[in-house]
Formats: C-alpha cells, sequence, structure tokens
C-alpha cells in the first residue's frame, strides 16, 4: 500500500464524513455531553464526598464519560454502517475496488477524528472539572493526571473504533448501538463500579479500558495492562469486520 494510492481515498473518507451531518453531531456530542455532564458532577459535589478517603480527584473530571462514549458508538456505527444504506457502499467499492485499502483509510480517518475530539474532550473535562472543585481540584502534575487525560482521549477512541468494527460486522448502525450501549452501560452499571475488583468482569472492554483514568487502581489491571485489554477487544472487532468486507458481497 503506497501513499500515493492511500491519501486519495483518506481524503475521500474524509469528505463522507465531513458532508453527513448526523456523523458531525455525533462527535460534537462527545465533547458537549462528556464535558456538561463531568463538570454538573464536580460542582455538585459536596466536602463530605471529597473527603472520603476513596475519593478520586482526577477520575471525577471524567465522570460524563459513559455519556460521550454513548456519541462516541454512534459515530463510529454511523461513519462505516452508514455505506450500506442505500448501497452506497458499492459506489465506494466501485471507486476502490480494493477493500482492503477502502476499509483501512475508512479506520484510520475515524479513528484520528476520534482521537482528536476525544483528546480535546479530555483536557476540557479535566481543566473546567478542576476549577469546579475548587481548592479541592487538583492539577495537571498530579500523579496520574496527565495519564488520566491522555488515556481518556484514547479511550473514546478505541471504543470508537470497536463500534466502528461490529458495524462492518453487522452492517447496521442501529444494532451495534442496540448492543454495544447497553453491553458498555447497563452491564458495568449492574456488575459496580469500574474500580472495585469483579474478577473477569475487569476485563470486559470498558471496565478494563476506564483503569486508565484511576489514580490508583486496585484491581488485577494496571491502566496499561487495562488499556492493552481493550485493544485486544478492539482488534478482534476490527479483523471480523475486515473478514466481512473482504470475503462477502457488498
Amino acid at each position: 500500500m503506497s501513499m500515493s494510492s492511500f491519501a486519495p481515498v483518506l481524503h475521500s473518507e474524509w469528505l463522507k464524513i465531513r458532508s453527513v451531518r448526523s456523523q458531525c453531531l455525533a462527535l460534537a456530542a462527545v465533547l458537549v455531553s462528556t464535558t456538561a455532564f463531568s463538570v454538573l458532577m464536580c460542582a455538585t459535589l459536596k466536602a463530605e464526598d471529597t473527603s472520603e478517603a476513596g475519593f478520586d480527584p482526577v477520575r471525577a473530571s471524567f465522570f460524563g464519560l459513559n455519556f460521550g462514549q454513548i456519541a462516541a458508538i454512534c459515530f463510529g456505527s454511523l461513519a462505516v454502517a452508514g455505506e450500506y444504506r442505500n448501497g452506497a457502499v458499492l459506489v465506494s467499492l466501485t471507486a476502490v475496488p480494493r477493500r482492503g485499502l477502502f476499509y483501512t483509510a475508512k479506520l484510520t480517518v475515524v479513528g484520528l477524528l476520534a482521537l482528536a475530539v476525544g483528546l480535546l474532550t479530555s483536557a476540557t473535562c479535566f481543566v473546567l472539572g478542576q476549577a469546579a472543585l475548587g481548592d479541592r481540584g487538583v492539577g495537571i502534575g498530579e500523579p496520574g493526571a496527565l495519564r488520566s487525560v491522555v488515556g481518556c482521549g484514547v479511550y473514546l477512541a478505541l471504543i470508537t473504533l470497536f463500534a466502528a468494527g461490529l458495524a462492518a460486522v453487522l452492517r447496521s448502525a442501529p444494532a451495534v448501538m442496540g448492543i454495544l450501549i447497553p453491553f458498555l452501560l447497563m452491564l458495568s452499571f449492574v456488575l459496580g463500579d469500574v474500580s472495585e475488583g469483579g474478577g473477569w468482569v475487569d476485563f470486559l472492554p470498558d471496565r478494563a479500558g476506564q483503569q486508565i483514568l484511576l489514580q490508583n487502581p486496585d484491581g488485577p489491571l494496571n491502566p496499561w495492562t487495562g488499556t492493552g485489554v481493550l485493544v485486544l477487544w478492539v482488534a478482534a472487532a476490527l479483523w471480523v469486520g475486515g473478514r466481512r468486507l473482504t470475503r462477502r458481497d457488498a
């Protein structure tokens, strides 16, 4: 794969996303929803809440992440499954017959956009969240703070790619949303907070990936092994999605 053939496909994928309002709105919703709920949470915490032994001021900045990842799932699924509405994927594959090239370019654009928005979101949440905490807030130099800010952006990008991979498998954005949103949100809610150990439960994609947000993870995974587990989930979804695209009719 040469850059001379890859660059035009990247550009075309960027134009597709930019021209679809729903995908742009989903990206914007990642920033708005995550920031709004995070700042609201930090602003409403009481002194007795922040004085508890287990209070993590850094993690508090990302309280709205669960809402933001819903928007990230919507963006990833729409960006890929949208190709299958009204047979648009046939046009794309006519222009780019090499399906592997087409799939790689789409995932690259989706991933980079999600990472850029994710990093902007995490930085905004941290700055505004810590400001809302007042004298209970911490700076970026606090142990684990910079890692959490970067990790939040990476987490959102990985969740977006997870949704994109499943969309390539299922070829339906509503199906991906209907499976992934309950899987990542309701299951974890039922099984407990991410900071509490739960055996195999800690290896679920969101619980593993969100270890990077904690100052002092106390489960079986540390911030980097947790991210590694999430990467494996994402890689599996992308691999299966790629196989379905390259081996079956569009």
